[in-house]
């Protein structure tokens, strides 16, 4: 039977961390080798961005916590460290579910003081990450959005999407609904290895036409662009041809940033397959998180020719070029529906 030979209860020495995110059980299923989800009673779904974030949204929901994406260069990894989880193995295969989440978003929409300011999905961790296949918590929350009248976004490097295609476009003719998808990374080997739980460019190619084919516009956040790994001009040059030719509008393009415990995660697998780069990644980045800015400078110089040849940018006095700490700006543009390139 399905449900045959799961475990409740499970004792993995994080339940302190986990108790104060409202655990009601852990479970895990063999359609899910080594990975234990903990189910848990949230308090609250929206959750409101510091005004010093600089970031044009003002409110996120995240669905999930940890992601079976196992991203080596995922941002989000220090989160986890809050629930006394730490951030590499078990930010991959210890995943928080959200049960009540929609639940929850629904009452908070219907607060006299909700705005309807626009809400962003798939800042921290991925909505449509292959839990939400086991979970559905998505249709729920998207029908929450749209039924309150707020406009919302999208961030995804989950084909799982295409499940709520129909609903998405339901959710377009009552409000704003901004689509992106993450693609960064054209070599199928190199994807495979950095980012192993992830659908393959191919398949997120195809996911841009889908949505676009369903009419609904969509953006592509090309990122993190990988020093010395994804900068060269074949590869970006390949992949914004490719991202075009699905029929993406525009792009966001971001230098990969590496803040707190994510570094150290990175850098361990660069240094095991790629050792002739730490030196050059220890000079780039020194003991920050970011790229100088001489290298942000070049990779302008180098992407926005390409950018401009295949139609991915606003047209002229629209552009919008700007910085960010989280490279999450692409919520915001998707709600413009216009033709867009943001370099950061």
């Amino acid at each position: 039977m399905r449900w045959q030979g799961q475990t409740l209860g499970v004792e993995d020495g994080a339940l302190p961390g986990l108790e104060r995110a409202g655990l009601m059980r852990s479970v895990r299923t063999p359609e899910f080798d080594g990975v234990t989800f903990h189910e848990v009673l949230c308090k609250s779904a929206l959750n409101r961005v510091p005004e010093e974030s600089a970031l044009p949204f003002r409110y996120t929901v995240n669905t999930f916590r940890g992601c079976t994406h196992a991203c080596r260069y995922c941002y989000a990894r220090p989160t986890h460290e809050y629930l006394d989880l730490d951030a590499g193995r078990d930010f991959d295969s210890q995943l928080v579910v959200k049960m009540n989440v929609a639940a929850v978003l629904r009452r908070e929409l219907a607060r006299k003081s909700w705005k309807r300011e626009p809400v962003a999905l798939g800042t921290n961790t991925d909505p449509y990450q292959r839990a939400e296949g086991r979970y559905r918590l998505m249709p729920a929350v998207v029908g929450a959005l749209a039924e309150s009248r707020t406009p919302f976004s999208i961030l995804t490097k989950g084909t799982l999407l295409q499940r709520d295609l129909p609903l998405l476009r339901q959710a377009a003719e009552q409000v704003p609904v901004g689509i992106g998808v993450s693609l960064a990374i054209g070599d199928p080997e190199l994807q495979k290895a950095i980012e192993p739980g992830t659908p393959s460019p191919r398949a997120r190619l195809d996911l841009i036409r889908a949505v676009t084919e369903a009419g609904l516009p969509c953006t592509v956040m090309v990122a993190p662009v990988m020093p010395y790994l994804t900068d060269t001009t074949a590869h970006l040059d390949g992949l914004l041809s490719s991202i075009a030719g699905a029929g993406a509008v525009g792009v966001t393009i971001v230098p990969m940033h590496l803040r707190g415990s994510t570094r150290g995660w990175f850098l361990e697998w660069l240094a095991a397959e790629h050792p002739a780069l730490v030196r050059r990644y220890r000079q780039l980045y020194g003991r920050g998180a970011y790229v100088t800015p001489e290298y942000k400078t070049w990779l302008r110089a180098r992407v926005e020719p390409m950018v401009e040849k295949y139609g991915l940018v606003r047209p002229s006095g629209h552009r919008n070029v700007g910085g960010s700490s989280d490279g999450n700006e692409l919520g915001c543009e998707q709600l413009d529906h216009r033709p867009a390139l943001t370099l950061f």
